[in-house]
């Protein structure tokens, strides 16, 4: 059986990777993929997002805190971090959480420098519209349009603001709950989202549908004692419920709706696109305290959307295009740190003990498919659907080294510590795992 040292020290290597990444210019940044043919980047348009910048180092830095001091070297980057972002966020307009946005910068700045994060808030409160938060994003062709999902749209900037607290966090997360409803469109079941009002195409889960939307009403409306946006929350549930699979004891919902035309998996088990993220959909109607939904009760919901993902055969790659990423978002690490999650809030019950199991599992994958060498570890994923498959390593948080150190790290710290170990948790998650071991900001 792999020990949690053997975790640790792989987790430890990928991060001492991802440092050797980080270059300066007019502050930190890091390449998204590192190929062998590109010696020399640039910095990306993105290079400070949560979702494949450097903001998305603030969530590691918090981890390696848990259990040892920070370096010299790593203080150093969360100061320059904590530096670019204050300076920065006065002049964006983009609100995004997982896209190059304001709420991406306050959850780092959160996390490394606590009461920094205001001056991303309030950039977001000075923004805000009744219709939400135009975006620069162009996610339709010549639209400014606000967004309605968790990593682009007002569902992000909700959960966020309701994570961070602080004086403008009740004035956003009412306008985006409010613009919200706005945006819903009314179904036989329930309420529906798309990431836009206008997308035709849907993405029901959690990431960029239905699932997330609802989650974020469902957070806002126990936080705010709104009892409109948590009705809205079940009806948007209503409608997942009604477009998704209950059957077996578990719960699945498609990738896309209609089909998408690209050459995808009809049901993927991911945190974005998948049972293991929309799991938190029914967690966070728990903690607003809904009970039922459609005749089912919540928390079975959520086990029924673990159980899919413990009986689909993740991780293992069973054929191209099934499990062919081991990031946060879409694979390996990011379906981990749920069944963690998961584990530690039904402590001490057989579920916990099997959930628990299944993480590891994640862990072992990761141990096997990592590519090491003298410089450190990473991961390189495959996409089956062009000439070169397998393609370079990641960096960062999402979908790199940078996310999967983290889980590996929390991974190491659960096994030696049981199921009251502290979790770093964030705004799309922290409703998932019991009070006591919450706690962000302490070092």
């Amino acid at each position: 059986m792999t020990t949690s040292a053997t975790y640790r020290e792989l987790g430890e290597a990928a991060w001492s990777w991802v440092l050797d990444q980080v270059r300066e210019d007019d502050g930190p940044w890091l390449p998204e993929n590192v190929p062998e043919n590109d010696p020399d980047p640039a910095p990306a348009k993105d290079r400070d997002s949560l979702y494949s910048g450097t903001a998305g180092l603030a969530p590691v830095l918090a981890e390696i805190a848990r259990y040892r001091e920070p370096s010299d070297r790593e203080r150093a980057l969360a100061n320059g971090i904590v530096s670019r972002l204050s300076a920065v966020a006065p002049g964006r307009t983009e609100p995004a959480l997982y896209a190059d946005g304001l709420a991406g910068y306050a959850v780092a700045l959160r996390l490394l420098a606590p009461g920094r994060e205001s001056v991303a808030l309030r950039r977001l409160a000075e923004l805000a519209t009744p219709e939400g938060w135009k975006s620069t994003i162009a996610f339709e062709p010549g639209s400014d349009t606000p967004l309605n999902d968790i990593i682009m749209g007002s569902a992000g900037v909700v959960l966020t603001a309701v994570w961070a607290g602080g004086e403008h966090a009740e004035a956003i997360a009412t306008t985006g709950c409010e613009a919200l409803l706005g945006a819903a469109d009314r179904t036989a079941a329930g309420l529906d989202w798309g990431i836009a009002p206008s997308t035709q195409r849907r993405y029901p889960n959690y990431s960029h549908g239905t699932a997330g939307v609802a989650t974020a009403l469902a957070v806002a409306g126990a936080a705010l004692h709104r009892e409109d946006f948590v009705a809205a929350a079940v009806e948007g549930a209503r409608h997942v419920l009604s477009v998704g699979s209950p059957t077996d004891d578990g719960f699945v919902v498609p990738h896309t709706i209609p089909p998408s035309t690209r050459e995808v998996e009809p049901v993927t088990y991911t945190w974005c696109h998948g049972p293991a993220g929309t799991s938190h959909l029914f967690a966070a109607l728990a903690h607003a305290g809904v009970t039922e939904v459609a005749g089912y009760d919540v928390d079975a919901l959520r086990q029924r959307c673990l159980t899919s993902v413990l009986a689909s055969g993740v991780p293992e790659r069973l054929r191209p295009g099934f499990w062919d990423n081991d990031g946060r978002c879409c694979g390996t690490a990011g379906v981990g740190d749920i069944l963690l999650d998961a584990a530690q809030d039904c402590a001490g019950t057989p579920r916990a003990n099997t959930l628990a199991g299944a993480a590891v599992r994640m862990g072992d994958a990761l141990v096997e498919r990592a590519v090491r060498d003298g410089a450190g570890a990473r991961w390189r994923f495959v996409e089956h659907r062009i000439d070169t498959p397998l393609l370079p390593p990641g960096t960062a948080w999402m979908q790199g080294a940078a996310g999967i150190a983290a889980y590996l790290l929390r991974l190491a710290r659960y096994l030696d510590t049981g199921p009251d170990a502290p979790v770093v948790d964030l705004p799309d998650q922290w409703w998932a795992v019991p009070a006591h071991v919450r706690g962000q900001t302490e070092s």
